[in-house]
């Protein structure tokens, strides 16, 4: 087989074939270009799915506040009607909002429209739902001194000899639990933070107490089964949907003072992400 060498044109796009001008593609049997017809008609492009469709109409609605927290929406036959579509379609919809945490089944009544999610941008939990308004408050599960395994040893930057304080603490918004946190600071940089650090944010005394000047913190998000134990703490059905915030703290010297791995409901909370972007040199592609 040979070599077939193309220069493409920038400019009118158009596309020259070296070393065939000298060929008959009629002489060379079935399959060629000379003996192809031309396609009678366009394929139709594919179509949105109906379930996806209809799920995109009541999310629209319940975005744009027409459907409040707690509205029951209307019941798979009815969309179906609606729609005209049949049930299993009115039920996929249904299903894909419910997984989405929109909205809620209580059978037999029927679907309702689901609290909220409380938008988070990475930061410290209470300063954060201060925020927006609402109330955090923290139960101390269990807090103490501890050797650090590898991964915290290595987040943290800590010599062979050092301990960590560790807390176990159950986060709410309003009374409602949202997240398991687990933080570690270096106990070298927090001595007896252990017997104050209950329900207040941990960055605030960070900053108060020790006066640490926090500079930059690094998240890394993930989407999570929940365990049993998080089930139950958390007030949410076993194998429920979660999301794990790993998170990094340094302070002005470029010190590590946290590391910590959050355990959130994902029915109940999502994460805003802002990147300063910069204006970059153009990439030219080219092809060998």
């Amino acid at each position: 087989m040979g070599v077939i060498h193309a220069t493409v044109n920038p400019e009118t796009n158009s596309y020259k074939p070296h070393g065939l001008d000298h060929l008959d593609l009629k002489q060379r049997g079935p399959g060629y270009a000379a003996d192809m017809a031309p396609p009678t008609r366009k394929k139709a492009r594919p179509s949105t799915p109906r379930y996806i469709a209809i799920a995109a109409l009541l999310r629209d609605r319940i975005v744009d506040d027409q459907l409040g927290p707690h509205t029951l929406l209307p019941s798979e036959r009815e969309l179906a009607e609606q729609h005209q579509v049949s049930r299993m379609t009115a039920r996929q919809a249904l299903s894909l909002l419910e997984s989405e945490g929109m909205v809620y089944r209580r059978p037999p009544r029927g679907t309702f429209v689901a609290e909220p999610r409380v938008r988070f941008h990475i930061g410290s939990f209470s300063e954060e739902v201060s925020r927006l308004g609402m109330h955090p408050d923290a139960k101390l599960l269990w807090a103490e001194k501890q050797e650090p395994t590898a991964t915290v040893r290595r987040a943290l930057d800590l010599d062979a000899d050092a301990t960590v304080h560790t807390f176990h603490r159950l986060r709410t918004v309003d009374g409602i639990p949202f997240a398991l946190e687990t933080t570690y600071l270096p106990a070298a940089l927090t001595p007896g933070i252990l017997e104050t650090a209950e329900h207040g944010s941990l960055w605030a005394l960070l900053r108060d107490r020790y006066s640490i000047n926090l500079s930059r913190s690094t998240a890394v998000l993930e989407s999570i089964v929940l365990d049993d134990n998080s089930s139950t703490q958390l007030g949410v059905r076993p194998g429920s949907a979660g999301t794990l915030l790993t998170r990094r703290t340094i302070d002005t010297t470029g010190r590590p003072v946290e590391y910590a791995r959050d355990v959130y409901r994902a029915d109940r909370t999502s994460f805003e992400v802002t990147e300063t972007l910069t204006n970059t040199s153009a990439i030219a592609l080219t092809t060998a």
